[in-house]
């Protein structure tokens, strides 16, 4: 099929990609149909040409002040401020490139560059698409792009796969066939929407059968890796193979709920807009006619069902520019695969690939480290990190009596560098772990070192946060299982069966609810559900708050009534409840800023915000870091501890059976070490306690054993028995 021309206004776009779309059940069904549209397309030309249109010379001027705009803007010099390869990766702007950034090569600055580039040689900033792994890091690029070209760059499209595919299918519903009042479901929404297909399925009572949290990542990993059940039982739960088809049974009938009740995890985001994509062509071409430039950051943490978005939204042309390191890819448990890096160029055959090997973070001794760990990948592109700091102090790897002596090690070296003058602020500690900081935990807060330690769940996926923004979903989506089991069991006297009952008294499941009438006439009806005593005043003002709130437009006059309901609730339910209402009054302030419930719950569903706010806050205020090397990826630090760096601890013993898991924790090594700029130290402990009555003698990872000393110098601890 011919594609559809960019530039037609998008009345003419939507009735040409229905008129020729591949599946029959996209294409128009009834005359009538037809007949709104073209009555709109009609509207669109006449306001058109009813315009007064300017006097020839004043246009040839507003054409020629555009240009001269766009040349004032050219003040960028490319060459002087870029290396030779930023230079080559932000200048070549057609077809698809391959951009390899190792650790500290300054992809971002690249990726901010192509954007200023793209913008000022003309492209339109709505035809830009720049895809990243969260909305924040978008917003930042744009902005630092618009500071350096011009503001037009904040026009440029940018946000997360998910939320991009949150908005293609609420906006393009007609074309997608799915109904825009949809509800996405969070994780944990997700497991109790499991759970309960579970109880019904008569489960719950079988110990052999998987819980609801494995069974969503059996489930997430099956769809973003694109495996069947039974493949993903056989390579990663083989201890419940023997529930293959039970699994396979569930997975069908909970796809099969939501799709009646309008609810989409973030997995069936992209999901559905993969299948819409593949499915009609008509929307494949409005897509990749509307972004003709499409930038990805962080490529290697994709998985394949993005990089086939990626390749399906590229179907008129093969403007696509990929910004990653195989090196650096440490979430396969998300289902990211390392290999849409190296599989790149098979997607794309006439992909020019570019390296980025300058680093402009860690001294040359830190990276001589960091290439010979990296070196044994059994699959990578060849590359050398290299810096213009030659000279610095050389990493160390130091193995110490015992857990304690490890700990105290680092405590010791930390005061000494404070008395030096390096900031707290510039320290980090890092492990494979959570658990394996405890005993430095101790030991820091022995010696009035304060720390704060990174992965504190997120303000919105916390019980009360997510209690109050089910009041808002269920106005939203009525026919949303999930968000009236939570806020029916909020009351007294109310569990499960009693809700099932609730929900087939007012018909949820079965009906639609899309009008404000529908609804109103719905909080009505639970009314009337006959309660028993117990419960029934609760019922009646629950679905008074239920009618208000429908009533009200704005999330800032919604959250008041909800919180009023709520606030009691929250006080009999909670021990902490202080805390937890600093927490509703933070999330009815941030409500302000939105029109529509539908934004609200779009945002907190999609990019949720930090709880730990103060940690936030503390940052430049004198903390050391204490930090997983996962959490840790994309920061920096002037000194950077490297604990446990022993087999069995790092590299996990979970990863010794599997090649590939293997590789995984030398990518997660190579991580850890690149995140140090100037000083660099390895700990492990001689012996480890292993359980009551057991310990062991360790042995050094793998990873660095064999390095040689000239690279990476060993110690070990002499202890001063006199001190």
């Amino acid at each position: 099929m011919p594609a559809i021309k960019p530039g037609l206004p998008d009345d003419l776009q939507r009735i040409l990609a229905k008129t020729l779309a591949k599946q029959p059940k996209h294409r128009y069904q009834t005359i009538k149909e037809l007949a709104a549209d073209l009555k709109a397309l009609n509207r669109h030309l006449e306001l058109a040409s009813t315009a007064s249109p300017a006097p020839a010379p004043a246009k040839t001027k507003l054409v020629l002040k555009r240009l001269t705009l766009a040349a004032r803007a050219v003040k960028i010099d490319y060459e002087k401020e870029l290396n030779e390869s930023q230079y080559q990766a932000v200048t070549t702007v057609d077809g698809p490139v391959l951009i390899v950034a190792g650790a500290g090569t300054g992809k971002t600055r690249t990726l901010v560059y192509r954007v200023a580039r793209l913008v000022e040689i003309g492209v339109p900033p709505e035809s830009v698409l720049l895809l990243t792994f969260t909305r924040r890091a978008a917003t930042s690029m744009l902005a630092r792009a618009a500071a350096l070209a011009d503001e037009r760059c904040q026009r440029v499209s940018g946000g997360t796969f998910h939320s991009m595919a949150h908005a293609t299918l609420r906006r393009h519903s007609e074309l997608t066939g799915v109904n825009r009042a949809f509800t996405v479901l969070d994780q944990s929404d997700t497991e109790d929407l499991i759970d309960l297909f579970r109880r019904r399925m008569g489960l719950t009572k079988d110990r052999q059968f998987p819980r609801k949290r494995t069974i969503g990542a059996i489930f997430s990993m099956a769809i973003n890796k694109l495996m069947s059940i039974e493949d993903v039982l056989d390579q990663h739960y083989p201890q419940f193979a023997h529930e293959r088809h039970t699994l396979e049974e569930l997975f069908h009938e909970f796809d099969h709920y939501k799709r009646e009740r309008y609810l989409l995890t973030y997995d069936d985001l992209l999901v559905r807009l993969r299948d819409a994509l593949q499915e009609n062509q008509g929307l494949c071409h409005v897509l990749s006619n509307q972004y003709r430039y499409i930038m990805v950051d962080e490529y290697q943490d994709t998985n394949k069902l993005q990089a086939q978005i990626v390749r399906l939204m590229a179907t008129t042309h093969d403007n696509v520019a990929v910004v990653g390191d195989e090196c650096q890819s440490i979430y396969s448990f998300r289902g990211a695969s390392f290999r849409n890096m190296l599989e790149f160029p098979e997607l794309f055959p006439d992909a020019k690939v570019i390296k980025l090997e300058e680093n402009f973070r860690s001294t040359q001794p830190i990276l001589d480290v960091a290439n010979a760990i990296i070196a044994d990948a059994r699959e990578s592109y060849a590359k050398r990190l290299f810096s213009r700091i030659a000279e610095g102090p050389q990493p160390m790897l130091i193995g110490a009596r015992d857990e304690n002596e490890q700990s105290r090690f680092v405590v010791q070296h930390i005061e000494e560098l404070r008395q030096e003058g390096v900031s707290l602020d510039e320290i980090a500690v890092l492990f494979r772990a959570s658990s394996h900081s405890f005993d430095l935990e101790i030991e820091l807060s022995k010696h009035g070192i304060p720390f704060r330690k990174y992965g504190g769940i997120k303000l919105t996926e916390s019980a009360h946060i997510k209690d109050v923004l089910a009041f808002l979903r269920l106005v939203v989506n009525p026919s949303d299982t999930v968000s009236w089991f939570r806020v029916l069991k909020l009351l007294e006297n109310i569990g499960d069966a009693t809700v099932e009952q609730i929900l087939a008294y007012l018909g949820i499941g079965e009906r639609e609810f899309d009008t404000a009438k529908a609804k109103d006439n719905l909080f009505k009806k639970l009314k009337q559900f006959p309660a028993k005593a117990g419960y029934r005043d609760q019922l009646v003002r629950l679905a008074h708050l239920l009618r208000t709130i429908a009533q009200r437009a704005l999330p800032r006059n919604q959250l008041p009534d909800i919180d009023r309901f709520y606030r009691p609730i929250l006080k009999a339910k909670y021990d902490d409840y202080p805390r937890r209402e600093r927490d509703l009054e933070y999330l009815i302030s941030m409500a302000k800023r939105y029109k529509a419930g539908e934004e609200l719950l779009a945002d907190v569903a999609l990019d949720p915000v930090d709880m730990a706010l103060g940690d936030a806050a503390a940052r430049g205020s004198g903390f050391v870091t204490l930090s997983t090397v996962h959490s840790a990826k994309g920061l920096e630090w002037d000194t950077v501890f490297v604990i446990w760096m022993m087999d069995g601890w790092f590299p996990s013993s979970r990863a010794f059976e599997a090649v590939e898991d293997l590789e995984e924790e030398r990518r997660l090594l190579y991580v850890a070490t690149t995140r140090a700029k100037r000083q660099l130290y390895y700990t492990y402990p001689l012996s480890a306690y292993e359980g009551v009555g057991r310990g062991s003698f360790s042995v050094v990872s793998r990873f660095l054993d064999p390095i040689p000393a000239t690279i990476l110098p060993r110690a070990t601890l002499a202890t001063n028995e006199h001190e």
